[in-house]
């Protein structure tokens, strides 16, 4: 894109940023890969930078805006850049909508948040009449169908409103780079789609058998969650049209990020269990909370079983997790 145009004030969005530490490392790398083809073309390709960061409105965006202090001043002394030439604001909203003006973004980033829905699928929210998945959290290899097409159904119509409205910010030449969690196969039961699902189901219903949970929770939850295979990416960006797929390629990742080697000894069984559940619990707490109502010790009790379920699983079969990753450019 920077090869064939010298752009003024180029737009940048950040679908999904959060508000750790990692929010504002995507945007100094886009910015390192603009100042490498600068020097590699002996001339400025853009003058300005608009950045957008974009999460959901309960997203902690006060704890993004207090850390850029520091990091404008890291742009000055790594990359020269002064603070006039690059503006940081927060975009809070759904992805699935429009959030820009028409042709105002150049390059649209978003990682590991596309293969959360916008909500529960039609049939299975917790007020449904009829508990269609019963005993698990998300599609299981003993799901019905109807359960399957409920999530598929979702997610072609979140993934299709997602490409329409970044067709119509993103200019003529624009490019997107989408990263997420998938599948390997066209079965939505694969153990790298949904097996994490699996093993914290088991780890609630363990409670539930106590009485510590109620077990009529479970069977009315079912996470906002979709991990698509390449074929259905695909035909919803095929479908809308605006869109040419130049790369799409996947791979595997360790639910623990290959930290701990000696998986299969008592240590690094705990070791890993612990690791996998420590990640998952930043990921889905706050759902497990809002929706079970879990008392802090129960929460606690609940993924010290969800790591030994998982130290046990993995000391067996190492699961991987499967993820997408896909450059696309605007045609018009």
């Amino acid at each position: 894109m920077l090869c064939n145009n010298v752009i003024e004030s180029m737009g940048i969005a950040d679908l999904g940023c959060s508000s750790g530490p990692n929010s504002l490392s995507v945007i100094s790398e886009i910015m390192d890969t603009v100042e490498a083809a600068n020097r590699l073309l002996g001339r400025r390709l853009v003058s300005e930078f608009r950045v957008f960061l974009n999460d959901l409105y309960s997203n902690d965006f006060n704890n993004i805006f207090m850390s850029l202090p520091a990091f404008y001043d890291r742009l000055k002394e790594e990359k020269g850049l002064e603070f006039e030439s690059c503006f940081i604001l927060g975009a809070p909203g759904s992805f699935y909508g429009r959030l820009f003006p028409t042709n105002s973004l150049h390059f649209v980033h978003s990682s590991s948040s596309l293969h959360w829905l916008s909500q529960v699928p039609a049939g299975l929210e917790s007020n449904a009449l009829k508990r269609l998945n019963k005993g698990k959290l998300y599609i299981s290899k003993s799901s019905p169908q109807s359960v399957v097409d409920a999530y598929l159904l979702q997610f072609r119509n979140d993934f299709s409103l997602f490409i329409k409205s970044r067709s119509r910010e993103l200019v003529a030449g624009g490019r997107m780079v989408l990263s997420f969690m998938g599948r390997s196969s066209t079965d939505p039961t694969t153990e790298n789609s949904c097996y994490q699902w699996e093993l914290l189901a088991q780890a609630i219903m363990s409670l539930a058998r106590e009485g510590r949970i109620e077990e009529e929770k479970l069977d009315s939850f079912n996470a906002p969650y979709y991990a698509p295979c390449a074929e259905e990416i695909k035909d919803e960006i095929q479908k809308e049209g605006s869109f040419t797929i130049d790369r799409l390629e996947a791979f595997e990742i360790d639910w623990d990020g290959g930290a701990v080697t000696d998986i299969h000894t008592p240590h690094g069984k705990l070791s890993v269990g612990r690791r996998v559940a420590k990640a998952i619990r930043a990921v889905v707490e706050s759902m497990l909370e809002s929706h079970f109502g879990i008392e802090p010790d129960v929460m606690d009790d609940l993924f010290i079983r969800y790591g030994d379920i998982v130290g046990t699983h993995l000391s067996k079969s190492r699961t991987k997790y499967f993820n997408l990753v896909m450059a696309l450019t605007k045609k018009w």
